[in-house]
């Protein structure tokens, strides 16, 4: 099977896109992981498919596939890219577009600079929405990991986050206590592991361990999760920049029952066709 594909980035956080709406894609889920592949395939974090809607209320329905695999619920830089792509490819005219996930819809929105703006829906704290095991609902939780306990926000941005606030993500460990956070049986769909500093009140620098992805150099739900946390423990604004290792992304939430709302950029990096066995 031949697919035309686009690499797409936002902050550095890289995507393979599929047009689903022209082109029928049915995928495996070991198509799939050859096509995320950066040896034997395109290479990326995660694989996002445009199709049409399934109803009138929408324009797109938008599904997202980790390198793994595993199909996931949402992910913010990719629906920047996700507008991006619709446009360029004429798909549609419109400049705010309604979109359909498996957590819900968002509204992303492309900027006459070029910058996507995004309506990344309404944060969720309660354990069984997340999920999380856990009786009844706390600002944080104890975790233990690796024979030591982390104090963790856990929330829903439409994919399940747990936070914690480190004093320098340079030295946060990332790399060896992420994966373990990922699978940690207290998460029984797993969960993205966010480290986050706080430099001051509208400043915050961010690491996140994806699920299914490993880190990446940024992760758009995990910059809203990682500021709704903040503003929820008093040491955040409501509107936040947040410097990942991919560049910087503004999360503005005005409180719970609010949605949380995602600026920064996308970019096409390149076009091509694959042969997938």
């Amino acid at each position: 099977m031949r697919l035309r594909f686009t690499k797409m980035q936002g902050l550095g956080n890289d995507f393979v896109v599929l047009d689903g709406v022209r082109q029928p894609v049915v995928l495996t889920r070991e198509q799939l992981r050859r096509l995320a592949d950066r040896h034997f395939g395109v290479g990326c974090d995660q694989i996002l498919l445009v199709e049409p809607p399934s109803h009138p209320e929408v324009d797109f329905r938008y599904r997202i596939f980790n390198a793994d695999g595993s199909e996931v619920e949402q992910c913010g830089n990719g629906a920047r890219c996700f507008v991006r792509f619709v446009h360029e490819k004429g798909l549609t005219t419109k400049r705010e577009i309604r979109v359909e996930t498996r957590s819900g819809v968002i509204v992303p929105r492309l900027e006459a600079d070029g910058q996507v703006t995004v309506e990344m829906g309404i944060p969720r704290f309660e354990p069984r929405d997340v999920p999380f095991l856990a009786e009844g609902r706390a600002l944080t939780y104890p975790l233990e990991v690796d024979g030591a306990v982390r104090e963790v926000s856990v929330l829903s941005m439409g994919n399940p986050h747990a936070v914690q606030i480190v004093e320098d993500v340079d030295a946060a460990p990332v790399e060896r206590e992420g994966p373990l956070i990922e699978r940690h049986p207290r998460f029984p769909e797993r969960v993205n592991a966010g480290y986050m500093q706080v430099l001051d009140r509208r400043h915050v620098r961010l690491r996140v361990y994806e699920r299914g992805a490993g880190e990446t150099l940024a992760c758009g739900t995990g910059a809203c999760a990682a500021v709704v946390a903040g503003i929820q423990r008093g040491r955040l604004d409501p509107e936040v920049e947040v410097l990942t290792r991919g560049g910087r992304l503004i999360i503005r939430w005005e409180g719970e029952g609010r949605p949380v709302w995602m600026t920064g950029p996308a970019q096409t990096v390149f076009e091509g066709e694959i042969e997938i066995e």
